[in-house]
């Protein structure tokens, strides 16, 4: 038995209050089970707790075992001298309180629902799962699942914003800068991500804004930083990036990344790292204020429409700068938009509306809403036990469903585990 479990049933009185009483046998009345405290100190505090008619008001204490009372030192700790209650699942010792009286303690483990206990032993079982409720959660309300999905996605937003406050502490507040390096994680994709983010790292942002409005010195510019100009390779395009990165690493006083950093293998040719960097140099030479455009859009297809870009003809005939391959246009797809705004502009939109102190509202999830749900090893096992994703909003949500939530077995803090907790009960 976990303590966990005991903080649970008191805080959602689990538990049958017409019989309840102490181990000494007098007849116990929970008018108030207290406030939940999650720092040091009694477990719930400012209780309200009737006890043989008479009224106490004080703090109630939980352990799995009464001996727990001493293994923690609580009797050589003052803050606990307020307390009124002892509620353990097992009493095997007995305790005394401040003023040398045994403490009144509730064997709660004799009042609680048969019920409760085996949807308990179910989720916390020992049996290998993929997920502890796993022959369970098809079973829950449609309605609890979509409301949990919604506090869901918005807590995974708000972690992601918080990374976001760390970037722009560290950028003076300059949303374009931090933009900028969350969407080079991005086209990096998982394999590079950090390459990527390691590339915008390597330039400050200022430089970016000097020279992005030339073609020609911003694909200097992060080619080069990339290590990707190193060669000695005769073609008129490589020798012209080669050579106005050598003044640019000059003038800037720059130091180049490694190419062994980025990843080819296994990587679709349009994936490639050479590709992305093309796309992303097309994008920030077409915009040169990214973040304040992406700000203004409230319509899907604008965001579709705003990375329509033409990379440098070079690459239509190139997947790397080494070997010129059949010609093809290598355009940035809807669903590679879509990552973009899954991971980083809805994020970053949430984070700058937050700092506004904007309400968040249906316009904005219509976004995620209308985008198709991530593919994914995550997203497919769920739809195996009947919990669909049918959108990005869902995929989202799902995901941090199973990392914080599932993988933890946070079952006691997640709406799903509760409804399956209190399932049956009358």
């Amino acid at each position: 038995m976990k303590e966990e479990f005991i903080h649970y049933v008191w805080k959602h009185q689990m538990f049958s209050k017409k019989t309840l009483f102490t181990t000494e046998k007098k007849n116990v009345i929970v008018q108030s089970v207290g406030q939940h405290n999650h720092n040091s100190g009694p477990d719930f505090l400012n209780a309200k707790i009737e006890i043989e008619n008479l009224i106490w008001f004080g703090n109630v204490e939980i352990h799995v075992n009464s001996s727990d009372w001493y293994l923690h030192q609580h009797e050589t700790d003052v803050n606990y001298d307020t307390v009124v209650l002892h509620v353990v699942w097992n009493d095997d010792v007995e305790v005394f309180g401040s003023n040398n009286l045994p403490l009144p303690t509730v064997e709660i483990s004799n009042f609680i629902s048969k019920d409760v206990l085996k949807h308990y032993h179910r989720l916390f079982s020992q049996e290998l799962r993929w997920i502890p409720c796993e022959k369970l959660i098809a079973s829950v309300d449609s309605f609890v699942v979509e409301h949990w999905k919604t506090r869901l996605y918005f807590d995974r937003l708000d972690a992601k914003s918080k990374l976001i406050d760390d970037l722009l502490s560290k950028s003076n507040n300059d949303y374009e800068a931090v933009l900028f390096q969350l969407l080079m994680k991005n086209f990096g994709l998982k394999i590079n991500g950090d390459a990527f983010l390691n590339l915008a790292n390597s330039v400050d942002f200022s430089i970016i804004r000097k020279v992005q409005n030339d073609a020609l010195k911003l694909n200097a510019l992060l080619f080069g930083q990339a290590g990707f100009l190193i060669d000695e390779i005769e073609d008129a395009h490589y020798l012209e990036l080669k050579s106005e990165y050598e003044f640019l690493k000059h003038k800037f006083k720059l130091r180049s990344m490694n190419e062994s950093q980025f990843q080819f293998f296994k990587m679709r040719p349009t994936n490639f790292p050479t590709i992305r960097i093309a796309q992303i140099t097309a994008v920030y030479h077409k915009y040169q204020s990214l973040f304040s455009e992406l700000m203004k859009i409230s319509d899907l297809e604008r965001f579709y429409s705003l990375f329509t870009v033409d990379i440098d003809r070079f690459w239509q005939t190139h997947y790397t700068f080494k070997k010129s391959s059949t010609k093809k246009v290598k355009n940035i797809t809807k669903n590679f938009v879509d990552l973009l705004l899954i991971n980083t502009i809805i994020p970053l939109k949430f984070n700058y509306l937050k700092r506004l102190n904007v309400d968040v509202d249906e316009t904005f999830l219509s976004f995620l809403k209308n985008i198709k749900p991530e593919k994914n090893s995550v997203i497919a096992k769920f739809r195996n036990l009947k919990i669909t994703a049918n959108n990005a909003f869902d995929s989202q949500a799902l995901l941090e469903l199973k990392n914080n939530y599932c993988a933890k077995k946070r079952c006691l803090q997640c709406a799903i585990g509760n409804y399956l907790l209190k399932k049956d009960l009358v």
